[in-house]
């Protein structure tokens, strides 16, 4: 991922080349993709075989005056603290898009076992986003009895997180004080331990604070991928609960927007008796 993350952005061809640092932000995936694909799911949402239960559940209309005070508690945090860098982003890093070479050719370096698949999704995005995303991916059991619910229980550890912010950080130079933009040099810098210790807290706070992205924008995707269930007038059993698992991320956007405090969120509906 480091590796992934050190690719010249300005090499990665956008929908329109960005005039300014405001496009710019617009067109990064975690934005972009909520956005444009909301339309779409109210759609999936109006067809008669969307259960009423569900359509409350989600309910597009609150998420979308979430998404909106999230994001500007999101910028306003990365102006007045410090900001992901912008990078290019593979955001869709599940465990079934990491495959591992059965052999390594001699002399490359053990990581080179992993081979990452499926660039759909990749687009510009903050770093944050795309490892805040793994982690996501940690707690997701796609052969298991309910693949579309995730597990928080399965969720890294604090050593697990350690674990990997330390491989990344010192695999490439991905500094966090440099500018969101500033490209990323080939080559790890020698970080003392203070040091090391300082970028690694700020990382995982950097993590934190984009980890509801991550439910929010597959929330919508997973609505949308419901469609053709919902369209069949066959009755046929689909092979994944699109709005079981939209209704799982919802949750969990919801969920890790009261436990950072962004404020402006409505009260909790009263669950009917």
């Amino acid at each position: 991922m480091a590796e992934l993350h050190g690719v010249d952005i300005d090499a990665v061809v956008y929908d329109a080349e960005p005039a300014n640092a405001i496009e710019r932000e617009d067109q990064l995936a975690a934005f972009k993709n909520a956005k444009s694909w909301l339309a779409s799911a109210r759609e999936v949402l109006a067809l008669p075989a969307a259960p009423a239960e569900v359509r409350g559940s989600l309910d597009l209309d609150r998420f979308e005056r979430e998404w909106d005070l999230y994001s500007q508690w999101l910028h306003q945090k990365e102006k007045s603290e410090s900001a992901s860098r912008r990078v290019f982003s593979h955001n869709d890093t599940q465990y079934g898009n990491l495959l591992r070479l059965r052999t390594l050719k001699p002399g490359l370096p053990a990581h080179r076992q992993i081979i990452v698949v499926d660039f759909e999704y990749a687009s510009p995005n903050p770093a944050a986003f795309d490892i805040a995303n793994h982690f996501h991916e940690w707690t997701a059991n796609y052969h298991g009895a309910t693949p579309h619910l995730l597990d928080p229980a399965r969720y890294p550890s604090a050593d697990e997180r350690a674990n990997f912010y330390r491989a990344y950080l010192t695999h490439t130079d991905c500094h966090l004080d440099a500018p969101a933009s500033a490209p990323v040099p080939a080559a790890a810098p020698d970080l003392s331990a203070d040091a090391l210790a300082a970028e690694m807290t700020a990382l995982d706070s950097h993590v934190r604070v984009w980890s509801p992205a991550s439910h929010g924008m597959w929330a919508v995707w997973g609505v949308v991928q419901a469609r053709e269930a919902l369209e069949d007038t066959e009755g046929g059993e689909p092979e994944f609960d699109y709005l079981g698992y939209a209704q799982c991320r919802m949750a969990g956007f919801r969920r890790e927007l009261r436990a950072l405090g962004v404020p402006g969120l409505e009260p909790e509906p009263e669950p009917e008796p």
